[in-house]
Protein backbone atom coordinates (compact mmCIF):
# COMPACT_ATOMS: atom_id res chain seq x y z
CA UNK A 1 0.00 0.00 0.00
CA UNK A 2 1.64 3.52 -0.45
CA UNK A 3 -0.02 7.30 -0.39
CA UNK A 4 1.48 9.68 -2.91
CA UNK A 5 1.64 13.53 -1.69
CA UNK A 6 2.32 16.27 -3.70
CA UNK A 7 5.14 18.60 -2.34
CA UNK A 8 5.08 22.33 -2.79
CA UNK A 9 7.59 23.22 -6.17
CA UNK A 10 10.21 24.01 -4.11
CA UNK A 11 13.77 22.05 -4.01
CA UNK A 12 14.13 19.28 -0.98
CA UNK A 13 17.01 21.58 0.09
CA UNK A 14 14.33 24.38 1.78
CA UNK A 15 11.50 22.33 2.30
CA UNK A 16 11.40 19.69 4.94
CA UNK A 17 9.13 16.68 3.18
CA UNK A 18 7.09 14.31 5.73
CA UNK A 19 4.59 11.72 5.36
CA UNK A 20 1.40 11.35 7.86
CA UNK A 21 1.84 9.74 10.77
CA UNK A 22 2.19 5.70 10.32
CA UNK A 23 3.70 6.37 7.20
CA UNK A 24 7.28 6.78 5.80
CA UNK A 25 8.69 7.91 2.79
CA UNK A 26 9.98 5.23 0.22
CA UNK A 27 11.16 7.80 -2.90
CA UNK A 28 10.72 11.38 -3.84
CA UNK A 29 10.31 11.76 -7.69
CA UNK A 30 9.60 15.09 -9.49
CA UNK A 31 8.41 16.99 -7.00
CA UNK A 32 6.24 13.55 -5.68
CA UNK A 33 6.99 11.67 -2.33
CA UNK A 34 6.10 8.18 -2.29
CA UNK A 35 4.88 7.10 1.42
CA UNK A 36 4.32 3.87 2.92
CA UNK A 37 2.59 2.52 5.46
CA UNK A 38 4.74 1.68 8.20
CA UNK A 39 4.57 -1.62 9.81
CA UNK A 40 5.24 -0.66 13.28
CA UNK A 41 3.10 1.67 15.42
CA UNK A 42 6.53 2.64 17.50
CA UNK A 43 10.01 2.41 17.07
CA UNK A 44 10.83 -1.42 16.68
CA UNK A 45 14.07 -2.60 18.22
CA UNK A 46 16.92 -3.13 16.10
CA UNK A 47 16.74 -6.33 14.84
CA UNK A 48 20.43 -7.88 14.19
CA UNK A 49 20.22 -7.94 10.31
CA UNK A 50 19.55 -4.19 9.86
CA UNK A 51 20.92 -2.89 12.73
CA UNK A 52 23.53 -0.40 12.02
CA UNK A 53 23.38 -1.07 7.65
CA UNK A 54 23.42 1.83 6.04
CA UNK A 55 21.32 2.53 3.19
CA UNK A 56 23.07 5.88 1.45
CA UNK A 57 26.68 6.19 1.77
CA UNK A 58 27.81 8.19 5.06
CA UNK A 59 27.65 11.96 4.85
CA UNK A 60 31.68 13.13 4.66
CA UNK A 61 32.05 17.15 4.96
CA UNK A 62 35.11 18.62 4.00
CA UNK A 63 35.50 21.79 6.54
CA UNK A 64 32.38 21.20 8.32
CA UNK A 65 30.31 18.30 9.86
CA UNK A 66 26.65 17.03 9.37
CA UNK A 67 23.74 16.50 12.17
CA UNK A 68 21.35 13.98 11.07
CA UNK A 69 17.60 12.72 12.05
CA UNK A 70 16.93 9.09 10.77
CA UNK A 71 13.17 7.37 11.51
CA UNK A 72 14.67 4.49 12.92
CA UNK A 73 16.43 5.34 15.23
CA UNK A 74 19.61 6.45 16.44
CA UNK A 75 21.04 2.44 15.67
CA UNK A 76 19.89 3.01 11.67
CA UNK A 77 22.00 5.42 10.73
CA UNK A 78 22.07 6.82 7.08
CA UNK A 79 18.65 4.30 6.32
CA UNK A 80 15.95 5.35 4.09
CA UNK A 81 14.77 8.80 4.86
CA UNK A 82 17.64 10.07 7.08
CA UNK A 83 17.43 13.42 6.85
CA UNK A 84 20.98 15.26 7.06
CA UNK A 85 22.22 19.02 7.67
CA UNK A 86 25.23 20.36 6.58
CA UNK A 87 26.94 22.71 9.19
CA UNK A 88 30.69 24.17 7.93
CA UNK A 89 33.19 25.41 9.93
CA UNK A 90 33.59 29.14 11.05
CA UNK A 91 35.28 30.60 7.40
CA UNK A 92 33.40 28.76 5.08
CA UNK A 93 29.50 28.60 4.10
CA UNK A 94 27.52 25.90 2.68
CA UNK A 95 27.32 25.90 -1.20
CA UNK A 96 24.40 23.81 -3.05
CA UNK A 97 22.00 22.05 -0.09
CA UNK A 98 21.62 22.96 3.33
CA UNK A 99 19.78 19.82 3.89
CA UNK A 100 19.48 16.30 2.20
CA UNK A 101 17.77 13.18 2.24
CA UNK A 102 18.39 9.57 2.06
CA UNK A 103 16.37 8.37 -0.88
CA UNK A 104 15.09 4.62 -1.99
CA UNK A 105 17.73 5.24 -4.81
CA UNK A 106 20.30 4.70 -2.25
CA UNK A 107 21.44 8.30 -2.90
CA UNK A 108 21.63 11.66 -1.27
CA UNK A 109 19.19 13.73 -2.49
CA UNK A 110 21.75 16.99 -3.48
CA UNK A 111 24.82 17.93 -3.63
CA UNK A 112 26.53 20.41 -0.75
CA UNK A 113 30.32 21.30 0.29
CA UNK A 114 31.72 23.63 2.38
CA UNK A 115 33.14 26.74 0.22
CA UNK A 116 35.49 29.39 1.88
CA UNK A 117 33.96 32.35 2.66
CA UNK A 118 35.29 35.41 0.07
CA UNK A 119 35.06 39.20 0.48
CA UNK A 120 34.99 41.48 -2.83
CA UNK A 121 38.11 41.94 -4.47
CA UNK A 122 39.81 44.89 -2.78
CA UNK A 123 40.29 47.66 -5.55
CA UNK A 124 44.15 48.96 -6.22
CA UNK A 125 44.39 52.63 -4.67
CA UNK A 126 46.19 55.04 -7.35
CA UNK A 127 49.40 55.38 -6.52
CA UNK A 128 49.82 52.86 -4.10
CA UNK A 129 48.70 49.00 -3.35
CA UNK A 130 48.32 46.48 -1.11
CA UNK A 131 49.61 43.06 0.14
CA UNK A 132 46.88 40.59 1.40
CA UNK A 133 47.77 37.38 3.76
CA UNK A 134 45.31 35.21 2.28
CA UNK A 135 44.01 36.86 -1.06
CA UNK A 136 40.28 38.03 -0.67
CA UNK A 137 39.43 34.59 1.92
CA UNK A 138 38.32 34.91 5.52
CA UNK A 139 40.25 36.30 8.15
CA UNK A 140 42.91 37.40 5.40
CA UNK A 141 44.43 40.41 6.61
CA UNK A 142 45.32 43.02 3.64
CA UNK A 143 47.84 45.91 4.39
CA UNK A 144 47.73 48.96 2.00
CA UNK A 145 50.98 51.20 0.78
CA UNK A 146 51.46 54.01 -0.92
CA UNK A 147 53.97 54.91 -3.49
CA UNK A 148 56.77 57.51 -2.38
CA UNK A 149 55.75 61.17 -2.16
CA UNK A 150 51.66 59.46 -0.98
CA UNK A 151 50.07 59.64 2.37
CA UNK A 152 47.53 56.98 2.75
CA UNK A 153 44.27 58.27 3.54
CA UNK A 154 41.96 55.94 5.67
CA UNK A 155 42.37 52.18 7.18
CA UNK A 156 45.91 51.34 6.67
CA UNK A 157 44.88 47.50 7.70
CA UNK A 158 41.72 45.52 6.67
CA UNK A 159 39.97 42.28 7.40
CA UNK A 160 38.10 39.83 5.53
CA UNK A 161 35.11 39.06 7.70
CA UNK A 162 32.71 35.96 8.18
CA UNK A 163 29.65 38.50 6.98
CA UNK A 164 31.73 38.55 3.25
CA UNK A 165 32.51 42.21 4.02
CA UNK A 166 35.65 44.02 4.66
CA UNK A 167 36.00 45.17 8.05
CA UNK A 168 37.38 48.58 7.18
CA UNK A 169 35.93 51.46 3.68
CA UNK A 170 38.32 51.65 0.93
CA UNK A 171 41.62 53.87 1.56
CA UNK A 172 43.58 56.12 -0.90
CA UNK A 173 46.55 57.67 -1.36
CA UNK A 174 47.06 61.07 -1.52
CA UNK A 175 49.76 63.87 -2.19
CA UNK A 176 50.16 65.81 1.20
CA UNK A 177 53.98 65.67 1.30
CA UNK A 178 55.69 69.28 0.89
CA UNK A 179 57.93 69.27 -1.99
CA UNK A 180 62.12 69.24 -0.99
CA UNK A 181 64.09 72.23 -2.07
CA UNK A 182 67.57 72.66 -0.31
CA UNK A 183 68.72 76.24 -0.80
CA UNK A 184 73.13 77.48 -0.17
CA UNK A 185 74.26 77.63 3.10
CA UNK A 186 74.84 81.07 4.39
CA UNK A 187 77.49 83.13 2.78
CA UNK A 188 79.83 85.82 4.24
CA UNK A 189 80.81 88.15 1.74
CA UNK A 190 83.57 91.32 1.91
CA UNK A 191 83.76 94.38 0.31
CA UNK A 192 86.50 95.04 -1.80
CA UNK A 193 88.77 98.03 -1.53
CA UNK A 194 86.83 101.35 -2.04
CA UNK A 195 83.78 99.42 -2.37
CA UNK A 196 80.26 99.32 0.00
CA UNK A 197 78.61 96.70 -1.96
CA UNK A 198 79.09 92.90 -3.08
CA UNK A 199 77.92 91.32 -6.26
CA UNK A 200 76.93 87.89 -4.77
CA UNK A 201 76.18 84.98 -7.34
CA UNK A 202 74.63 81.23 -6.45
CA UNK A 203 73.17 78.29 -8.43
CA UNK A 204 69.14 78.46 -8.03
CA UNK A 205 67.98 75.40 -5.81
CA UNK A 206 66.01 73.13 -7.68
CA UNK A 207 62.83 71.90 -5.86
CA UNK A 208 62.19 67.84 -6.28
CA UNK A 209 58.18 66.74 -5.60
CA UNK A 210 58.93 63.06 -4.13
CA UNK A 211 55.11 62.30 -5.68
CA UNK A 212 54.97 63.03 -9.47
CA UNK A 213 58.29 64.92 -9.68
CA UNK A 214 56.12 68.26 -11.53
CA UNK A 215 56.61 71.39 -9.79
CA UNK A 216 54.13 74.19 -10.91
CA UNK A 217 55.68 77.89 -9.31
CA UNK A 218 58.89 78.75 -7.53
CA UNK A 219 59.08 81.97 -5.91
CA UNK A 220 61.97 83.95 -5.28
CA UNK A 221 61.21 86.34 -2.06
CA UNK A 222 64.71 89.02 -1.96
CA UNK A 223 67.41 89.68 -4.58
CA UNK A 224 68.21 87.46 -7.21
CA UNK A 225 71.53 85.89 -7.76
CA UNK A 226 73.83 88.22 -9.28
CA UNK A 227 72.82 91.60 -7.41
CA UNK A 228 74.94 93.89 -5.46
CA UNK A 229 74.45 93.70 -1.83
CA UNK A 230 75.40 96.18 0.60
CA UNK A 231 76.65 96.00 4.12
CA UNK A 232 74.68 93.64 6.50
CA UNK A 233 72.57 90.51 6.72
CA UNK A 234 70.32 89.90 3.58
CA UNK A 235 67.43 87.10 3.87
CA UNK A 236 66.97 85.23 1.11
CA UNK A 237 64.02 82.49 0.22
CA UNK A 238 62.78 80.53 -1.90
CA UNK A 239 59.26 78.75 -2.37
CA UNK A 240 58.09 75.54 -4.51
CA UNK A 241 54.71 74.22 -4.79
CA UNK A 242 53.74 71.12 -6.68
CA UNK A 243 50.10 70.17 -8.42
CA UNK A 244 48.74 69.15 -5.16
CA UNK A 245 49.63 72.43 -3.90
CA UNK A 246 51.89 71.35 -1.13
CA UNK A 247 54.43 74.17 -0.30
CA UNK A 248 58.30 73.52 0.02
CA UNK A 249 60.16 75.98 0.96
CA UNK A 250 63.89 77.09 2.23
CA UNK A 251 65.88 79.82 3.28
CA UNK A 252 69.60 81.33 3.62
CA UNK A 253 71.41 84.52 4.46
CA UNK A 254 73.92 86.31 2.71
CA UNK A 255 76.32 89.01 5.41
CA UNK A 256 78.51 91.45 3.72
CA UNK A 257 80.86 92.92 5.67
CA UNK A 258 82.51 96.02 4.77
CA UNK A 259 86.27 96.04 6.79
CA UNK A 260 86.20 99.81 8.29
CA UNK A 261 88.66 101.75 10.36
CA UNK A 262 87.85 104.09 13.27
CA UNK A 263 85.99 107.28 11.81
CA UNK A 264 88.50 110.30 11.31
CA UNK A 265 87.53 113.48 12.80
CA UNK A 266 88.83 116.74 11.10
CA UNK A 267 91.51 118.79 12.36
CA UNK A 268 90.69 121.71 14.60
CA UNK A 269 90.41 124.84 12.69
CA UNK A 270 90.41 122.48 9.98
CA UNK A 271 88.24 120.11 7.44
CA UNK A 272 88.15 117.05 5.88
CA UNK A 273 86.78 115.47 2.65
CA UNK A 274 86.27 111.72 2.18
CA UNK A 275 85.53 109.67 -0.43
CA UNK A 276 83.56 106.74 -0.85
CA UNK A 277 81.58 105.70 2.65
CA UNK A 278 84.34 107.85 4.55
CA UNK A 279 86.05 105.19 6.52
CA UNK A 280 85.46 101.39 4.61
CA UNK A 281 88.69 99.77 3.51
CA UNK A 282 90.19 102.01 0.71
CA UNK A 283 88.90 105.39 1.47
CA UNK A 284 90.75 108.34 1.00
CA UNK A 285 90.72 111.45 3.44
CA UNK A 286 92.07 114.76 2.67
CA UNK A 287 92.45 117.68 5.30
CA UNK A 288 92.55 121.31 4.79
CA UNK A 289 93.16 124.11 7.34
CA UNK A 290 91.43 127.41 7.26
CA UNK A 291 93.02 130.70 6.56
CA UNK A 292 95.72 131.09 8.90
CA UNK A 293 96.85 127.99 9.56
CA UNK A 294 99.14 125.40 8.16
CA UNK A 295 98.90 121.59 7.61
CA UNK A 296 100.89 119.22 9.91
CA UNK A 297 100.67 115.60 9.46
CA UNK A 298 99.49 113.93 6.56
CA UNK A 299 97.18 115.43 3.81
CA UNK A 300 95.64 112.78 2.74
CA UNK A 301 95.12 109.02 4.59
CA UNK A 302 93.80 105.81 3.51
CA UNK A 303 91.87 103.19 5.45
CA UNK A 304 93.77 100.22 5.17
CA UNK A 305 93.01 96.62 4.74
CA UNK A 306 94.14 95.64 8.43
CA UNK A 307 91.33 98.28 9.15
CA UNK A 308 93.83 101.03 10.62
CA UNK A 309 94.64 104.61 8.51
CA UNK A 310 97.76 104.88 6.94
CA UNK A 311 100.11 108.45 7.21
CA UNK A 312 100.35 110.71 10.37
CA UNK A 313 98.08 112.30 12.41
CA UNK A 314 96.74 115.57 10.40
CA UNK A 315 96.67 118.92 12.95
CA UNK A 316 95.95 122.62 11.67
CA UNK A 317 98.35 124.75 13.92
CA UNK A 318 98.66 128.92 13.22
CA UNK A 319 100.97 129.56 9.72
CA UNK A 320 104.00 130.53 10.84
CA UNK A 321 106.08 132.48 8.54
CA UNK A 322 109.67 132.77 8.44
CA UNK A 323 110.71 136.75 7.45
CA UNK A 324 114.01 135.76 8.21
CA UNK A 325 114.85 134.27 5.05
CA UNK A 326 117.55 135.53 2.89
CA UNK A 327 115.81 135.52 -0.71
CA UNK A 328 112.64 136.68 -1.83
CA UNK A 329 111.95 133.16 -3.76
CA UNK A 330 112.55 131.25 0.03
CA UNK A 331 109.32 133.89 1.49
CA UNK A 332 107.12 133.09 -1.21
CA UNK A 333 107.98 129.17 -1.52
CA UNK A 334 106.35 129.11 2.52
CA UNK A 335 102.94 129.69 0.90
CA UNK A 336 103.26 127.29 -1.97
CA UNK A 337 99.79 125.14 -2.40
CA UNK A 338 98.95 126.54 1.40
CA UNK A 339 97.84 130.11 0.59
CA UNK A 340 97.37 132.53 -1.86
CA UNK A 341 99.71 136.27 -1.70
CA UNK A 342 98.08 139.78 -2.70
CA UNK A 343 101.41 142.18 -2.36
CA UNK A 344 100.11 146.15 -1.61
CA UNK A 345 103.05 148.26 -2.89
CA UNK A 346 103.05 151.84 -2.68
CA UNK A 347 106.18 154.62 -2.35
CA UNK A 348 104.70 156.25 0.69
CA UNK A 349 102.19 155.05 3.67
CA UNK A 350 100.31 158.59 2.78
CA UNK A 351 99.27 157.26 -0.93
CA UNK A 352 95.72 158.10 -1.49
CA UNK A 353 95.19 154.63 -3.54
CA UNK A 354 97.25 152.15 -0.60
CA UNK A 355 95.22 154.01 2.13
CA UNK A 356 91.81 153.07 0.41
CA UNK A 357 92.56 149.90 -0.59
CA UNK A 358 94.13 148.39 3.01
CA UNK A 359 91.11 150.40 4.57
CA UNK A 360 89.02 148.23 2.46
CA UNK A 361 90.86 144.57 3.10
CA UNK A 362 90.58 145.33 6.86
CA UNK A 363 86.68 145.32 7.06
CA UNK A 364 87.12 142.09 4.52
CA UNK A 365 89.77 139.78 6.57
CA UNK A 366 87.24 137.09 7.35
CA UNK A 367 87.02 136.72 3.13
CA UNK A 368 90.24 137.02 2.55
CA UNK A 369 91.02 134.25 5.50
CA UNK A 370 87.76 132.09 3.72
CA UNK A 371 90.14 132.31 0.59
CA UNK A 372 93.42 132.00 2.11
CA UNK A 373 94.84 134.84 1.00
CA UNK A 374 97.57 136.55 2.86
CA UNK A 375 98.33 140.10 2.49
CA UNK A 376 101.98 141.29 2.53
CA UNK A 377 102.36 145.49 2.39
CA UNK A 378 105.35 146.92 0.56
CA UNK A 379 106.10 150.66 1.58
CA UNK A 380 108.29 153.10 0.73
CA UNK A 381 111.50 153.70 -1.40
CA UNK A 382 115.01 152.06 -1.19
CA UNK A 383 116.66 152.29 0.84
CA UNK A 384 113.31 153.47 3.67
CA UNK A 385 111.31 151.08 2.42
CA UNK A 386 109.69 148.32 4.51
CA UNK A 387 107.99 145.19 4.54
CA UNK A 388 104.78 143.82 6.60
CA UNK A 389 102.87 140.67 7.18
CA UNK A 390 100.31 141.77 9.14
CA UNK A 391 101.93 142.45 12.44
CA UNK A 392 105.68 140.72 11.35
CA UNK A 393 107.82 143.16 9.59
CA UNK A 394 109.92 142.42 6.85
CA UNK A 395 113.69 143.34 6.37
CA UNK A 396 114.28 146.30 3.63
CA UNK A 397 116.45 144.26 1.66
CA UNK A 398 113.88 141.12 1.24
CA UNK A 399 110.95 143.94 0.36
CA UNK A 400 113.51 145.22 -2.05
CA UNK A 401 113.98 142.00 -3.37
CA UNK A 402 109.99 141.02 -3.48
CA UNK A 403 109.81 143.90 -5.65
CA UNK A 404 113.14 143.03 -7.79
CA UNK A 405 111.41 139.36 -8.41
CA UNK A 406 107.73 140.41 -9.44
CA UNK A 407 109.15 143.51 -10.84
CA UNK A 408 106.98 145.17 -8.67
CA UNK A 409 107.24 149.70 -9.32
CA UNK A 410 108.69 151.59 -6.28
CA UNK A 411 107.05 154.77 -7.75
CA UNK A 412 103.23 154.06 -7.79
CA UNK A 413 100.87 152.42 -6.58
CA UNK A 414 100.66 148.29 -7.48
CA UNK A 415 98.70 145.15 -6.35
CA UNK A 416 99.59 141.86 -7.41
CA UNK A 417 97.68 138.39 -6.58
CA UNK A 418 99.72 135.19 -6.41
CA UNK A 419 98.34 131.92 -6.70
CA UNK A 420 98.73 128.91 -4.49
CA UNK A 421 100.91 127.66 -7.28
CA UNK A 422 103.19 130.70 -7.23
CA UNK A 423 101.59 132.04 -10.47
CA UNK A 424 101.36 135.82 -10.88
CA UNK A 425 97.70 135.82 -11.99
CA UNK A 426 96.54 139.72 -11.58
CA UNK A 427 98.13 142.78 -11.42
CA UNK A 428 96.09 146.33 -10.87
CA UNK A 429 97.86 150.15 -10.96
CA UNK A 430 94.58 151.19 -8.60
CA UNK A 431 92.91 149.92 -5.90
CA UNK A 432 89.53 147.72 -5.78
CA UNK A 433 86.73 146.12 -4.01
CA UNK A 434 86.96 143.28 -1.19
CA UNK A 435 84.01 142.33 -3.54
CA UNK A 436 85.63 142.95 -6.60
CA UNK A 437 88.67 140.81 -5.91
CA UNK A 438 86.44 138.37 -4.16
CA UNK A 439 84.87 137.38 -7.30
CA UNK A 440 88.15 137.13 -9.55
CA UNK A 441 89.56 134.54 -6.64
CA UNK A 442 86.34 132.16 -6.89
CA UNK A 443 86.90 131.82 -10.61
CA UNK A 444 90.04 130.21 -9.67
CA UNK A 445 89.58 126.36 -10.35
CA UNK A 446 91.67 125.59 -7.46
CA UNK A 447 88.78 127.87 -5.37
CA UNK A 448 86.28 125.84 -6.86
CA UNK A 449 87.15 122.86 -5.57
CA UNK A 450 87.75 124.55 -2.45
CA UNK A 451 84.37 126.13 -2.16
CA UNK A 452 82.37 123.35 -1.92
CA UNK A 453 84.82 121.61 0.67
CA UNK A 454 84.09 124.13 3.19
CA UNK A 455 80.05 124.56 1.82
CA UNK A 456 80.18 120.49 2.93
CA UNK A 457 82.10 121.85 6.38
CA UNK A 458 80.01 124.36 6.66
CA UNK A 459 82.27 127.15 6.92
CA UNK A 460 80.93 130.50 5.67
CA UNK A 461 81.76 134.39 5.96
CA UNK A 462 79.22 136.94 6.59
CA UNK A 463 81.95 139.91 5.81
Amino acid sequence: RSRFGRAPALSTSSILLNCTLLWEIIDIDGGFVRCQRSDFHSPPSPSPSMKGTPWCAPLKVKHGHASCRTPRGEYYKNVLSTRCKIHCKKGYEVEGHHEVLCMANRRWSGNYACREIRCPKLSMPANGGFKCSDGSYFNSRCEFFCSPGYTLKGERTVTCMSGKTWNGGQSTCVDIDPPKIKCPNVRDKTAEPGKLTVRVTWDTPEGKDTADGILTDVILKGKPPGSHFPEGDHKISYTVYDRAGNKGSCRFSIRVRVRRCTPLTPPDNGYMKCDSDGDNYGATCEFFCLGGFELQGSKARVCQSSMTWAGAETTCIPMNINVGVRTAAALLDQFYEKRRVLIVSAPTAANHYYRFQMDNLQHAQCGLDLRHVTVIELVGIYPAQIGRIRHRLIPPGLALQLRLLLQISHNSYNMVLIDKQGIDKMRYTFPITAAELFATIDTFPLRKEEMLLQQEAGQTCQS
